[in-house]
């Protein structure tokens, strides 16, 4: 083979070099798949997901096993929840121990919190059409926003930081009646000042408690 047959193929294998690792996620760059991460993934994948409107699902991830707790409205939700778990990248094997549930089966007292929500997203409509905006880009997926699509949009929120401020860190949300309640570790007071300021600016959040600690994850 001539220099220049040589040259050009080792160009060529350098490119597809590139190419292949500027499409991997970082986690694979570097090694294995954080735990944190899957949490995030999954619950990226979920937020848009219509079957799963009502649903209230939590995803614990312990060295790459996913365990699915809380709730789904129907079969399609529970089916829908557990494949696109699956399908995640650094997912060995999924816990499905989700729960069938009607859809804001909350009570009378949550009826007259959602009531009392919508009026004032009504209000609000009329005040601000930069907000109606911004509600009716989130409601296009069709779910609710409720305490399962706060989580899972908050979470998915922190997966565009991964790269950034937020990489390495172990959160958990937990969200009721509206109010996200922040455990779990961060690398730093800057990312744990983004990680609090991103829940609450997230659509239908009415305060946030700040749990979190800073310092390293295993």
């Amino acid at each position: 083979m001539s220099n220049l047959g040589r040259s050009t193929g080792m160009f060529a294998l350098a490119v597809l070099t590139l190419t292949v690792a500027l499409a991997m996620p970082a986690y694979a760059q570097v090694g294995a798949v954080k735990d944190g991460w899957l949490v995030m993934k999954i619950h990226s994948d979920l937020v848009d997901e219509d079957v799963l409107s009502g649903s209230n699902i939590d995803v614990d991830v312990k060295n790459g096993v996913v365990t699915l707790q809380g709730t789904v409205p129907s079969e399609a939700g529970r089916a829908r929840a557990i494949a696109e778990a699956k399908k995640t990248d650094g997912v060995k094997s999924v816990v499905d121990q989700l729960k069938i549930a009607p859809a804001h089966d909350g009570g009378k007292m949550d009826k007259a919190q959602d009531k009392t929500a919508k009026a004032a997203d009504k209000a609000e409509d009329k005040m601000d059409k930069a907000a109606d905006k911004t509600a009716s880009a989130a409601h296009k997926t069709g779910r609710a926003i409720d305490d399962g699509w706060i989580k899972s949009k908050i979470y998915a929120q922190y997966m565009a930081d991964w790269n950034t401020v937020l990489n390495d860190s172990d959160i958990d949300v937990d969200v009721q009646n509206n109010v996200v309640t922040l455990n779990g570790i961060v690398k730093s007071a800057e990312a744990k000042a983004k990680a609090v300021s991103t829940a609450k600016a997230t659509d239908g959040v009415k305060s946030v408690v700040d749990n979190l600690r800073v310092g390293t994850t295993r």
